[in-house]
């Protein structure tokens, strides 16, 4: 099956010259990390980045994307919330290309049965991808920065407490182990509410992420009620980079749609990290 793309011409250019202009502008964004540069040689596990519309998010996702420009990996993890409620608590498919503006990207189905197989609560269904942007937006980044032929792993949530999040990166875990692969958390921060407060809760938040703490992280998500969308999805990525050698993470940038709008009395916050 061919997963159509839901929000190409909404979220990012549905025209391919277009798209590949707009990504070069948010690289090249004052908010962006400048030209493609390769970065020096480090192992890089995975990444946080924003998945809003490339125009507010786009350049905060560029530094994260810079980061793994030269890591070449075979499989990309992506993990992110399922923002519509539908379909199961936790779900990747199989026998699937997922189409862009930029071309298709094959699904690697052998690691999505491997992964289905040992989490308790990964299943297979593509219904809970039919709707949802938090993983597609980050796709056409792909493929417009890693020069290989690489193949996806795509992991949506329904389900984002401590739990399923264990679970889930625990199963990655594995999968990565196999594979040259990077784990893609996708994930905005602090939703609607005015500049400054944002900064202020993403602060709080961002702490336990680069020091890969999880219980931390959740409790600081709780007690301070930061509406992150994709916490489940960072989380599960903190587990799986931790587990697979990982020491912090390493905050590469932070904006909010304020700071690239200036429209400041309702934001939403992105942040780009990598875990070392």
């Amino acid at each position: 099956m061919i997963r159509e793309p839901v929000v190409a011409g909404q979220f990012y250019p549905g025209e391919k010259k277009e798209l590949k202009n707009m990504i070069k502008s948010c690289f090249e964004h004052k908010f962006g990390p400048g030209t493609y540069s390769i970065e020096p040689n480090e192992k890089i596990f995975g990444v946080v980045c924003p998945h809003a519309g490339y125009v507010y998010s786009g350049p905060t996702a560029c530094h994260s994307y810079k980061s793994i420009a030269n890591q070449n990996p075979e499989l990309a993890i992506i993990i992110g919330p399922n923002h519509f409620g539908v379909g199961k608590d936790a779900a990747t498919m199989i026998d699937a290309y997922w189409q862009t503006p930029l071309g298709m990207v094959k699904v690697d189905s052998e690691s999505a049965k491997q992964v289905a197989e040992i989490s308790k609560f990964i299943e297979i269904d593509e219904y809970s991808h039919s709707q949802d942007h938090s993983l597609e937006v980050q796709v056409p980044m792909l493929q417009e920065i890693l020069s290989n032929d690489f193949q996806i792993l795509p992991i949506i949530l329904r389900s984002q407490d401590m739990e399923t999040a264990i679970d889930v990166g625990n199963a990655v875990t594995e999968i990565a182990k196999k594979k040259n692969a990077i784990i893609v958390a996708s994930s905005d921060f602090t939703h609607y509410e005015e500049n400054s407060f944002a900064h202020q809760q993403d602060k709080a938040l961002i702490e336990p992420i680069l020091e890969m703490n999880v219980e931390k992280f959740y409790q600081v998500l709780n007690e301070r009620r930061v509406t992150a969308c994709g916490y489940g999805a960072m989380a599960s990525a903190m587990i799986a980079c931790k587990n697979l050698g990982a020491k912090k993470g390493k905050l590469l940038s932070y904006a909010t749609s304020g700071d690239v709008s200036g429209d400041t009395e309702s934001v939403v916050g992105y942040g780009a990290i990598k875990f070392v």
